[in-house]
């Protein structure tokens, strides 16, 4: 998407909660139209739709049940008798609300997750957890709904909970334990603002099996991250230190956190999309192992380039096109669907990389989203066979995707965890130490 056509309600920031980077839901719509309706684009794909004729064509099997989940994806500052889930056209078939304490105590040092019970309303329309929630803590929501013509929709939601006036605390990606792609940067957010840099970061540490050099850079007052030079060494193992307890970021404002943090770098991955060609070529360890036909943003709302970092992962997601500004004159979204299969995050403006089941004919051959990058699929995501699924289940949180010629600028490097579009000595000038 173009700056001139980005609109305001852009997210700008996201919040990294325990371990996952999450903002409010992305939009994208990437189609010529569902198969055999109106609407539908030419198999040939030598024309295709409008972007509104897209959206609605995108629409026209979508289900009627909406979704919310209170607080909303990214808060940091969630109440302890804040959580529900409603549903309207529709009702609540499944909540699932997993809590991860992973930065508390220097006893454990090892992340605890464990499932947060719920009650649902007799008419399945509400769901609200039996008790209260804890402080300083992550939460993750999903919850599945279906209408009445047994259309499935599915949200989801990761937010922390308040800490103490006189205590910050830093939520960081990747999980301890995981195994990441090779492009995963260390990255914490802080739930309140940092004035003193060098007191906060020189109690963080991040080294490497590999022996590569880690620097970190600050974004702002309240984010901080780490990277090597270049991709970090694939099957390599880096630890995180958070050594941050009493350490004070402000006045009267004190750390609570001291914990070490494993994590492994698995393969190497690098996947390209070349919005010229529509084609996505995915090299593993140095090896081609798939050519992908792809199709990614339109004229209008033209895909990012740059190198982008997989840093969420759904099966399916809802993707509103009101959390990012794509919004209709009654306010709504001019795409809302409510199940969007094999969705991977790529920036925290909404650009992801996620199966379509609803373009017919245009995969290699036009650009039709709103700068999302498509690829074949089926609707359930149940089918291993697509694209969109091969390519989910073989990729990895950290894993680089890669734009090139597109017509739209180069990705921010705070936009989501996209750092390596920044030169080395740009990124040790934002450095303290």
């Amino acid at each position: 998407m173009t700056d001139r056509k980005r609109r305001k309600g852009l997210i700008a920031s996201a919040a990294l909660l325990g371990g996952v980077l999450t903002v409010a839901a992305c939009g994208a719509s990437n189609a010529t139209g569902h198969g055999g309706g109106a609407n539908a684009g030419r198999q040939d794909g030598s024309q295709h739709e409008s972007t509104q004729q897209v959206d609605e064509a995108a629409a026209q099997d979508a289900s009627q049940a909406k979704i919310t989940i209170t607080p909303r994806d990214g808060s940091t500052d969630a109440g302890l008798n804040d959580a529900k889930v409603t549903a309207s056209g529709g009702k609540l078939t499944d909540v699932t609300m997993t809590t991860v304490v992973a930065h508390q105590g220097q006893q454990s040092q090892q992340s605890q997750q464990k499932t947060v019970a719920g009650t649902l309303s007799a008419d399945g329309t509400s769901w609200k957890p039996k008790q209260a929630l804890s402080r300083a803590t992550t939460y993750k929501i999903t919850a599945h709904g279906v209408d009445a013509q047994g259309r499935t929709a599915v949200e989801n939601s990761t937010f922390t909970t308040v800490s103490p006036t006189n205590s910050f605390l830093g939520n960081f990606t990747p999980e301890d334990g995981s195994t990441v792609g090779v492009g995963m940067p260390v990255s914490i957010n802080f739930d309140k603002p940092v004035k003193n840099r060098q007191a906060v970061q020189s109690a963080i540490s991040v080294a490497s099996s590999s022996n590569q050099q880690v620097v970190g850079h600050w974004f702002g007052n309240k984010r901080l991250d780490f990277r090597p030079k270049d991709y970090w060494k694939p099957n390599s193992q880096v630890t995180l230190k958070l050594a941050l307890d009493g350490v004070e970021a402000s006045p009267g404002v004190k750390g609570i956190q001291n914990k070490t943090v494993h994590f492994t770098v698995g393969h190497s991955q690098v996947s390209t999309v070349d919005t010229k060609t529509h084609l996505m070529t995915v090299v593993r360890d140095g090896r081609t192992i798939k050519t992908i036909p792809i199709s990614s943003g339109s004229d209008d709302h033209p895909t990012y380039n740059g190198q982008m970092v997989i840093s969420e992962k759904f099966k399916q997601t809802r993707m509103d096109g009101s959390t990012v500004g794509f919004t209709n004159n009654d306010g709504k979204g001019e795409y809302d669907i409510p199940d969007v299969p094999h969705a991977m995050r790529l920036s925290n403006s909404g650009t992801f990389i996620h199966g379509n089941y609803w373009g017919k004919g245009i995969f290699g051959k036009v650009n039709t989203s709103h700068g999302c990058i498509g690829l074949p699929d089926v609707k359930g995501a149940g089918d291993p066979s697509t694209d969109g699924a091969w390519f989910f289940n073989h990729s990895q949180i950290g894993d680089v995707v890669k734009v090139v010629n597109s017509p739209d600028q180069t990705i921010k490097p705070d936009n989501g965890l996209n750092g390596w579009n920044m030169s080395w000595s740009q990124w040790v000038a934002g450095s303290t130490t």
